[in-house]
């Protein structure tokens, strides 16, 4: 269960498939999360379990932890002195335990020469369509594996094999983010090439997948020109954990009330440092400047 918003699985597992036309074949493998690896859902799924069981909200039963129990009027307040503290405690734990995690993809990436970038962004701002224009593109000069990180389906990475390019897709169930260690049982699925470029695509959500490190080189947050300007301030930590923010679809901006500038102008009180391309995926335009960004960024791995 994610220790940011509460979602998840209950049984705890995610899978990971090929597209059925791939030259590896069709393979779906569920993983249960194994505390023994370091994953993070079952703890806190257990311990906010254990916390309803105690905590009877409509019964007005209360069992602590010092051993007593009492109960408590309608209408009476309660002050719940451990619940704040449980909370914090089991996410700091599911963050260093990802954070781990993240730390042996990096490490597995460097080896390998591996320059992973994680695409983030929410729902419907193109994400695939400009992964998809730019693997059509780059392919020819640089060598591309993809992740696709879904709760259900295999629509995007059918998309994507059917570029020729490896491809393999995590559904997360209920999960709204993709975590580390998902991230390193779909790479040794998917067994990318030295000197490689591998983009992670992951789950359509402004805010869990901002916390959870994967081991990438670089995170990418897409944001369309549908969306409106303030979502850097209505979702600061994605734009602040991001290095580069591509704003999409700017051949709607004729037929938009959209203000360009004030969406950078939002985003760089949260991120000074962001650097912006405005593209379209539909059209082509301005991905050429995104191509020279990753020319340049990652020219050692090219063909």
């Amino acid at each position: 269960m994610c220790g940011t918003c509460g979602c998840g699985s209950p049984e705890g597992h995610f899978s990971i498939e090929k597209p059925r036309h791939d030259p590896g074949g069709h393979q779906h493998v569920h993983h249960d999360h194994d505390h023994g690896h370091g994953h993070m859902h079952h703890d806190h799924q257990q311990e906010h379990h254990q916390h309803d069981h105690h905590h009877k909200h409509h019964g007005h039963y209360h069992e602590h932890e010092h051993g007593h129990h009492h109960e408590h009027e309608h209408g009476r307040p309660h002050e719940h002195h451990t619940s704040r503290k449980t909370v914090i405690e089991v996410q700091q734990n599911i963050l260093q335990q990802n954070d781990l995690m993240a730390a042996r993809n990096r490490g597995y990436f460097e080896a390998k020469n591996i320059y992973a970038i994680n695409l983030v962004s929410s729902p419907g701002s193109g994400k695939t369509s400009i992964l998809e224009k730019t693997l059509q593109d780059l392919k020819e000069i640089m060598r591309f594996s993809v992740i696709e990180g879904d709760q259900q389906t295999m629509q995007d990475a059918n998309r994507i094999d059917a570029l020729k390019v490896p491809v393999i897709q995590i559904n997360t169930g209920k999960g709204c983010h993709l975590e580390s260690d998902m991230i390193y049982n779909a790479v040794k699925k998917l067994d990318p090439v030295e000197n490689s470029v591998l983009m992670i695509e992951n789950v359509g959500n402004l805010v869990c997948p901002s916390m959870f490190d994967l081991g990438e080189n670089k995170r990418i947050v897409i944001i369309s020109v549908t969306e409106g300007e303030d979502k850097p301030l209505k979702y600061p930590d994605m734009f602040h954990g991001s290095d580069i923010c591509l704003i999409n679809k700017t051949d709607l901006l004729p037929y938009l009330d959209f203000d360009l500038e004030k969406l950078k102008s939002y985003a760089l009180k949260v991120n000074p440092g962001l650097k912006f391309f405005e593209v379209s995926a539909t059209t082509g335009e301005g991905m050429e400047s995104w191509y020279d960004w990753m020319h340049q960024e990652i020219k050692v791995f090219e063909n």
